[in-house]
């Protein structure tokens, strides 16, 4: 039995060796680099090769992928043999990972304007979070019991038991607050999020949760989203209606859309005015916007209103 699983792991080492040989000789190649290739050259093979980065970089660009590296995202080192065995006969770990507690993900509702999702934006946000503090005493962990005799009267002694660790410091919770800039990008549609890696809800021996400002329209006083199109409402007399009118509309970036009309409008009406809706996300594309027309009919006419009217439309 011992021969037999001597053989298998001197096969295994054996074949993760040549594995690896073959690899590194046409890693190069895979690559089409050349052996002297800079950092910067190889970096976005290294990027796209890994799901998580690749995931971040998808969603938010070299940005995600700095503000993932700053808060600690893509710790650890090299392949061990086990990883390649795992990887080449999909085995797991023979024992048990240790499994990291994580802190909640805090999310929260960001109510951005309309001309901030038009253009480009950032927000100043106030928020409050708790802080791990250092604090006094020893802090009661899994690490080892301590003993220790607690007088209880005179010339009398109580043996207590504590869960104590000399390389766990004690730490308590404080309530701090800080000003947070968030970039609202053109076209982000509600629901999208911008995240703060591990600036969530921090929690003892674990890693914080994410800080996830969740994207939300904020209602505008001339027009209303519908995804990447534009509504509003416009009205017009019942003489323009008949006769036309010549009208601009100012756009949430201050550019004129001539709606001018030569022929008849009719009362709730509306016209598609191509491209002038909201920027796609990430596309120089836009959306369309819609406008409906009102027409303001006059309270009252007097006879000879009446008459004229009458001799004209008959």
């Amino acid at each position: 039995m011992a021969y037999r699983r001597s053989s298998l792991l001197f096969f295994l080492c054996l074949l993760s060796h040549t594995l690896i040989a073959i690899a590194a000789k046409s890693y190069y190649d895979t690559l089409q680099v050349q052996k002297g290739a800079s950092d910067d050259q190889i970096k976005p093979y290294e990027v796209l090769s890994d799901s998580e980065k690749r995931g971040i970089y998808d969603r938010y660009g070299e940005e995600g992928l700095k503000q993932h590296a700053a808060s600690g995202g893509g710790r650890g080192g090299g392949m061990n043999i086990q990883d390649i065995f795992s990887s080449f006969f999909g085995g797991g770990p023979t024992e048990e990972e240790e499994k990291i507690v994580r802190g909640d993900d805090v999310i929260v509702d960001l109510d951005a304007t309309l001309e901030d999702l038009y253009m480009g934006g950032s927000l100043k946000v106030w928020r409050e979070k708790n802080i791990l503090k250092p604090a006094s005493g020893k802090r009661r962990c899994n690490c080892r019991n301590e003993v220790y005799h607690k007088q209880i009267g005179p010339g009398m002694f109580q043996q207590m038991t504590e869960q104590v660790c000399e390389q766990c410091p004690n730490v308590k919770y404080e309530r701090e607050g800080n000003f947070i800039t968030v970039d609202i990008e053109k076209g982000m549609q509600d629901g999208q999020e911008v995240v703060f890696y591990e600036d969530g809800e921090p929690i003892i021996d674990g890693e914080a949760g994410d800080l996830r400002f969740r994207i939300r329209t904020a209602p505008h006083d001339l027009f209303r989203r519908e995804g990447n199109d534009l509504h509003t409402t416009v009205t017009v007399t019942l003489v323009q209606a008949l006769v036309g009118f010549d009208k601009t509309i100012k756009h949430l970036d201050d550019h004129l859309v001539d709606i001018s009309s030569k022929g008849i409008t009719k009362p709730k009406e509306v016209r598609r005015f191509k491209g002038e809706g909201m920027p796609l996300h990430f596309s120089n594309k836009k959306g369309d916007l819609y406008v409906a027309f009102e027409v303001l009919f006059p309270t009252s006419l007097t006879e000879e209103q009446k008459t004229k009217i009458k001799a004209i439309l008959g």
